[in-house]
């Protein structure tokens, strides 16, 4: 496993790849989320073994991407992005950096479940298979707060279970985007994690919950750094995906105004950075 960091999720707003890794790489995090469509346009303009390089450079490795999001707005935003996927999966696959990963709502005020279900499965399944085709995996992000649930018409998958059971109807090559805090909200446990097999694992979030807050009225947006509270069982959390056999990134998502306030983007990445250190530590990684 390496500390990966995504620069959108801490407020960081690097001008371009180059830069990215080289600000990564000076704060101590080992692997970098970055733009496919960026890295994309570079290899179009200058090679793969150029971009490889960039990485390469600032001793980074490159983490990795999300998903084009059309498929869950209108019919022809999808079939548009199917028809680019191709270029950006060989890009991501050049790179060695086969993981793309999107989130999926837990609830609907529009879809009934069975056809929330037909949905999701009726977009992916063209999608995992043309990732399939250049050795890309997806990872399906669960989304597990009960407070999101709340006052919508609909609920839809909100657990570790019901994502993978979509995820095996979708294709061989979709798995989990498995962040810690829905792990947590959605009062799974250390045993469920230690059924799965590595291959479920595509991408993987860290961050923390607020101390005195029951979990079902946790709040998506109020979480804290990796370990800052202790309050999510992070090194047992990260010590049995070790155990399983995931070897790929750890991504923090904290969405923690306060990094705001910091005064620089050296200053967000060198505290969460730190955050990654000490949590990485814990588990004996």
């Amino acid at each position: 496993m390496f500390k990966t960091v995504s620069p959108g999720a801490i407020g960081v707003r690097t001008r371009n790849l180059s830069e990215l890794c080289t600000a990564a790489a000076k704060t101590g995090f080992g692997g970098v989320e970055f733009s496919i469509h960026e890295v994309a346009d570079l290899i179009d303009q200058q090679g793969a073994e150029a971009v490889r390089a960039i990485f390469a450079g600032a001793g980074v490795k490159p983490g990795g991407w999300s998903l084009p999001d059309g498929w869950r707005t209108t019919d022809e935003k999808w079939r548009r992005d199917l028809e680019a996927l191709p270029r950006l999966a060989k890009a991501g696959a050049a790179l060695g950096s086969p993981r793309t990963f999107t989130y999926i709502l837990p609830c609907s005020d529009e879809k009934p479940f069975e056809e929330n279900y037909r949905f999701h499965v009726e977009r992916f399944t063209p999608i995992a298979r043309i990732l399939a085709e250049h050795g890309c995996h997806l990872g399906l992000e669960f989304i597990g707060p009960k407070t999101l649930r709340a006052g919508k018409r609909h609920p839809f998958i909100h657990t570790m279970e019901e994502m993978l059971a979509m995820g095996r109807e979708i294709g061989p090559n979709v798995g989990l985007l498995l962040d810690c805090w829905h792990w947590y909200t959605s009062h799974s446990t250390l045993a469920a994690l230690k059924a799965l097999q590595p291959k479920e694992v595509v991408y993987v979030h860290v961050n923390d919950a607020p101390r005195g807050i029951p979990i079902d009225e946790q709040i998506d947006s109020k979480r804290e750094l990796p370990g800052e509270t202790g309050v999510i069982d992070i090194a047992g959390f990260l010590g049995t995906l070790r155990e399983i056999g995931y070897d790929g990134p750890v991504t923090p998502e904290p969405f923690k105004k306060e990094l705001q306030d910091l005064p620089s983007d050296e200053a967000r990445l060198t505290t969460v950075a730190g955050a990654m250190d000490r949590i990485f530590r814990t588990a004996g990684l």
